[in-house]
């Protein structure tokens, strides 16, 4: 078995986001994910070390390439804390989905390597580990913002 990788990314920019696991086009329904944008230099060092990087098709100038993170919660559920001007917050299965609408002042994340064979095919899929949140809120959320907890 190979040795677990990580990777971390300060700043990130999420993409693709599906929290809630909602069955889209390219999603089955329970599957929790979202996209992160990684710099060109660290796409292609993860790429050779056999990471699921997705790099922009020739001529797509404006993408950039990204890697698809699983927030899976059967064998160790990631740490993912929300925080806003009054509090910070674990969130849980049942929770995670609100990300799925948020807008985010800031994001760093760690994800870690799961190994993967299918058939002659294998590769390294990236699964959230820790994330910590900061999101905007808005002006009536501020206004009304309390030091008690929400029911």
């Amino acid at each position: 078995m190979e040795p677990i990788k990580t990777f971390m990314v300060e700043g990130a920019e999420l993409i693709y986001m599906n929290f809630s696991g909602r069955e889209l086009p390219y999603n089955k329904p329970g599957d929790r994910n979202f996209c992160v944008i990684l710099e060109s230099d660290a796409a292609d060092l993860m790429a050779k070390d056999g990471w699921a990087v997705k790099f922009p098709e020739p001529g797509e100038d404006e993408k950039r390439p990204f890697i698809k993170v699983r927030v899976g919660y059967k064998i160790r559920p990631p740490k993912i804390v929300l925080i806003t001007s009054r509090s910070r917050t674990n969130l849980t299965q049942d929770t995670v989905g609100i990300l799925d609408w948020a807008d985010f002042i800031n994001v760093d994340l760690i994800a870690q390597s799961s190994n993967w064979t299918h058939g002659s095919r294998s590769g390294i899929s990236a699964y959230l580990k820790t994330m910590f949140v900061t999101i905007q809120e808005d002006v009536l959320e501020l206004k009304y913002s309390t030091d008690e907890p929400e029911e």
